[in-house]
């Protein structure tokens, strides 16, 4: 599958034709389902709930920024449990510069990230965002759960097992990458209250009118899916990582492809998004079709995003080796050796900042970092 060479570029604002080979299929809202657990849980704080509530601190590294990578200009570490913990690996970041044209939620400057459980103790605790408030310098945790209601009407929950490798915070929606699943999407309005649960670590479910939450204070029901499908005879588009550019009109969200093998893609999607909803509209048929497939990423692409008309992407050594960001036009990126720490992940670009968010994932070598991206220049 190709992109047509005539459409516009990154950014640019003519209109484009859907692109066929994959879409998205939307479905219905958990609505009753989420109703029926804030029957039990009660109202839900939502975001400005939580973030009153934060509990954990992040720390400005001790090494200099330059250290860990020579476009580093910013860079914190997690608390000391979070950045050892061998049972949740970080994977994707977004920012309220996504979520608003102020760049801040509640007067604040925040970031989202998600995690996904290794099951390394035998017990798969599912994903979750975490909400980092970069002034105040602290942060909690959120299970991402999905409501279920039985055949006689009885609430069940269940934890999202997704990799959750990337995140876009547009408006008050969060969509997380689902691989080849497509993506699903929550409301930070949705965000409820665990009583008690700092305490129940090993416990999840419901059970009559008490909800546990692997130790979990808030959790995040799943509001809608959006799956991915495959038309005959094309491959199917994994969406490893995503991103949002608001500098195209309308604005898009960037899905990308990890691969290794040599025979695997490494492509590069864009779906428009509604600036009223934030949410992918659907042709007449209810799908949802990008505006253009590139098949020009790079191998072990962790996450890409576009800025000032150019993709940039972060490439992973593995675990002992820092890692590159490359750069350009999709199908001739230029790879930066050096830039970032080992392990790097998703991406978000800050705009009036002009700087450029990750995250690594390596226990004992967990950082968030900000890079100039006028260095990639």
């Amino acid at each position: 599958m190709r992109a047509d060479e005539s459409r516009p570029g990154p950014g640019e604002q003519r209109e484009q034709a859907p692109v066929t080979g994959v879409h998205l299929r939307r479905t219905e809202e958990n609505a009753r389902e989420i109703e029926a657990l804030s029957g039990v849980l009660g109202p839900a704080p939502g975001l400005r709930g939580l973030l009153d509530d934060l509990k954990y601190e992040i720390r400005p590294t001790r090494v200099l920024p330059r250290l860990l990578g020579r476009a580093v200009r910013e860079a914190y570490r997690w608390d000391a449990h979070d950045e050892r913990d061998p049972l949740w690996y970080p994977q994707g970041i977004s920012t309220s510069a996504d979520a608003s044209d102020d760049e801040v939620v509640d007067g604040r400057r925040v970031l989202v990230t998600t995690w996904y459980s290794t099951g390394r103790d035998g017990v798969k605790r599912g994903s979750r965002v975490t909400f980092v408030d970069l002034d105040s310098g602290r942060y909690r945790h959120v299970l991402l759960v999905t409501p279920v209601l039985d055949e006689h009407g009885a609430l069940q929950l269940r934890t999202l097992d997704i990799h959750a490798g990337g995140i876009v915070w547009a408006g008050d929606w969060l969509h997380v990458a689902a691989t080849s699943k497509g993506f699903v999407s929550a409301r930070v309005d949705d965000i409820m209250a665990v009583p008690g649960d700092d305490e129940r670590p090993d416990d999840f479910g419901v059970d009559g009118t008490r909800v546990m939450s692997y130790g979990h204070r808030y959790v995040l029901p799943v509001r809608v899916s959006h799956q991915g499908v495959t038309d005959k005879g094309h491959r199917r588009l994994r969406y490893s990582f995503m991103s949002l550019d608001r500098q195209s009109d309308p604005p898009a969200l960037v899905a990308g492809e990890y691969g290794v093998a040599r025979d695997a893609t490494t492509r590069l999607a864009r779906y428009p998004l509604d600036r009223e909803t934030w949410q992918i509209p659907a042709g007449d048929d209810g799908s949802s079709r990008p505006v253009a497939v590139d098949e020009g990423g790079v191998r072990q692409m962790q996450g890409a995003v576009l800025a000032e008309g150019r993709f940039h992407a972060t490439v992973s050594h593995g675990p002992w080796m820092p890692g590159s960001v490359a750069t350009g036009p999709a199908g001739s990126m230029r790879l930066r050796r050096w830039a970032v720490p080992m392990g790097p992940e998703d991406l978000a670009h800050w705009p009036s900042t002009d700087r450029l968010w990750t995250l690594t994932e390596h226990p004992r070598r967990r950082w968030i970092v900000a890079m100039d991206r006028a260095w990639f220049d």
